[in-house]
């Protein structure tokens, strides 16, 4: 959940089997209170609406296909990596918000070695 302003193409997703775009809304409404909406949303309330991402760490960033944050989540990357910071990208076709959840499931083993590569290279770095 990186954008309250669920403005992109997946966000409008009809029928997530997960996470649907009104419990989406419901989670933004219930964490931001009378913030909800407001354009003077705190960035680190919603990190998608900050406009200088220089300077971050690292990031793995692990999006599903069948997802409402799909498309917040990847253009989050990008914009990282325009700015310059390292970051890696996955999306798990085909998947829905949640599916790590089943554990000995091919795609969730996948992540947890593509994320623990990761780790180990940027932790492993002098």
């Amino acid at each position: 959940m990186l954008d309250d302003r669920q403005e992109t193409p997946s966000s409008q997703l009809k029928g997530l089997p997960v996470w649907s775009r009104e419990t989406n809304e419901f989670g933004w409404r219930s964490y931001l209170g009378p913030l909800y909406g407001s354009a003077e949303l705190p960035i680190y309330a919603a990190p998608a609406r900050a406009t200088d991402l220089t300077r971050l760490p690292p990031t793995f960033i692990s999006a599903t296909g069948v997802d409402g944050f799909r498309d917040e989540d990847t253009d989050f990357g990008l914009r990282l990596q325009q700015a310059g910071v390292e970051t890696e990208i996955h999306v798990v076709p085909g998947a829905p918000h949640g599916y790590h959840l089943i554990e000995d499931s091919y795609a969730t083993q996948k992540l947890k070695r593509s994320r623990d590569e990761w780790l180990r290279w940027v932790l492993d770095r002098p």
